[in-house]
This record gives C-alpha cells, structure tokens and sequence, in this order.
C-alpha cells in the first residue's frame, strides 16, 4: 500500500470513528428526551401494589417477573443471578435481575438500584421511594435504551437484598448490600469485572422535594461529572453540591472492587425514610424524570469521556 493509500485509508477510518460517536451522541439526546416521568410514575404504582417485598418473599417473586417482563419488552437481554444468602435470620435465596443491552463495545456501562424492600413487622413497609423509585427508574430506562444501538454495553441491573435483614436501621457488612455483594464477587472472580468502566447507582430518587447531594463513597470524576451535567441541563436546584455525606449503599462493593461509581440519592427523604409513610404520594413523576434526564445525558458524556476505554 502506498503512503498516500494508507493515509487515505486512516482518514476514512477516523471519520468513520467519528460519524458513529456523533450518531451515538445523538440517540442519548434522543433517549434524554424520551424518558418519560409519567411512564416512571406508573411504573411505580405498579410496584407499589405489590406491597412489601422484601427478599424471599412471594410480593418480590411477582415483581420480579413483572420486572423481566419490561425488560423483555424493551428488548433487554435478560439474566437471572441467583443465590443464597448468609443472613442473620438464616440462609434466604435471593436474585439479582440484569437487562443487557449490547454495544458495539462490550465495555459495560453499568446502572443499578435495588428493587426489595426493608422488612418490619411492627408495621406495613411499601417502599415507594426505598426500593420502588429505583426499580421504576431503571423500567423506563430500559425503554428509552433498550431499542437503540450504542458505543457501550449497558446493563441494568435490579439488586435483591439491599436492605440489612434485621430490623434495625444500620447495614453493617455483612448485613445488607448482597445482591451488590454477590454480583460484584462473581463478575471478580469470572473476570467480567475489568469490563465494567463506569456504575451509576440510584436509591430514593422519587421523591417529590428532591434534593441530590455528593457522595464521598463514590469516585470523584463521575460526582464531577453528575453535578456538572446537572446544572448544564438546568437542574443545579435539584442536585446540591454542598453537606457531602459518606453514603453507605450498593454502589460500595464495586467501589471496594476497583470500579468507578456514582451514588445518586436523596438522603433528606429522612422523615418518611423505614416508615409506613413511605408510600406514593411522597413521589413525584417531575422527580424521576429529572434523575432520568440526567443520567442519560451522563451516558452521552460517558461516550467520549477520557476516564473510559
């Protein structure tokens, strides 16, 4: 091949490169605009009318069904990882749901919640915002991006057993967080993990006053990159950068892993937080469309971001 060949051949596969980046770019705009807070909202009203759900349970075993039904729907490839948990109540069997979406590359962007809730017997625990924004959130996102075609893989993955399993507030570490625990160990231990470039987590993201802080759990570039993202789409009043709180949750195990990860939560939902207040008129459609919009437009940025392969 002659050197003006070759250099020709380069630039054809440079513009090439290029024009497939801007088309990406371009559909996560679209997928921006797409993400609907009403489909969310009623989403969430469905799986509120589960009722509590916490894992193992037969409540949760219908909304997981439910959920891999969306999923396949949205034309998600769909994994069940299933396990046992060492709990202090005894072994209970738990499953992690993941929808996969293919990319031309199958470095994996990652986007989670959990979608059990908290167990108390003292009271009826539905979970709207603890367990039932996230699991919306990540419903309709599967919509907005399971029927495009991306640069990165994404899985959205639904986490059993957030929630610590005795009945108080605290998760320690080895009470909560095992879904997130179990996932996180297994892709280690298949080598999956160094696949995986970013995760964005959300938890408590419906409600209706939403209030995001920073998170000192999670990795600067992508809290950088969230709150950055935020106030470009004009949402600054929503997403705070001040009172930074070291969050707890199950974005930790990945962190802990090597992984870069955000957590995006709403921590002043305290006075209904565990409480039988927790129900749906707390949560808000403009909330989860909110959040929504703002994590695929991090995705867009994430595109061609130099902290991803």
């Amino acid at each position: 091949m002659t050197p003006e060949r070759k250099q020709a051949v380069v630039l054809g596969l440079a513009a090439a490169l290029l024009l497939a980046a801007l088309a990406g770019s371009r559909l996560l705009a679209q997928a921006a605009a797409e993400f609907s807070g009403v489909r969310a909202f009623a989403d969430l009203r469905h799986v509120v009318a589960f009722g509590p759900r916490p894992p193992g349970s037969a409540a949760l075993r219908a909304c997981r069904r439910w959920i891999i039904q969306q999923l396949e729907e949205a034309g998600c490839q769909v994994e069940r990882d299933s396990f046992v948990a060492n709990t202090p109540d005894g072994n209970i069997k738990m499953t992690n749901i993941i929808g996969k979406i293919p990319g031309s590359s199958p470095d994996v962007i990652l986007l989670a919640g959990h979608y059990d809730t908290k167990l108390f017997s003292d009271f009826r625990f539905v979970g709207a915002n603890d367990g039932g924004s996230s699991t919306a959130f990540l419903t309709e996102m599967a919509r907005v991006l399971g029927h495009h075609r991306h640069k990165y893989t994404y899985w959205l993955v639904f986490f059993d057993g957030e929630e610590a399993i005795r009945q108080t507030n605290e998760m320690t570490s080895t009470d909560g967080t095992y879904g997130s625990r179990h996932l996180a160990s297994e892709l280690a231990a298949d080598g999956d993990l160094d696949r995986v470039q970013a995760m964005i987590l959300v938890d408590m993201i419906g409600y209706k006053n939403l209030e995001i802080r920073p998170d000192e759990n999670s990795t600067g570039w992508l809290n950088k990159l969230l709150f950055q993202t935020a106030n470009r789409l004009g949402y600054s009043r929503y997403f705070l950068k001040n009172q930074p709180t070291a969050i707890g949750d199950d974005h930790n195990p990945f962190v802990a892993a090597g992984v870069s990860a955000v957590d995006i939560i709403d921590l002043d939902y305290e006075p209904y937080w565990h409480t039988a207040q927790d129900m749906i008129d707390k949560c808000s459609p403009q909330s989860l469309e909110i959040v929504g919009r703002v994590v695929t437009a991090m995705l867009q940025q994430l595109d061609n971001s130099p902290h991803v392969h």
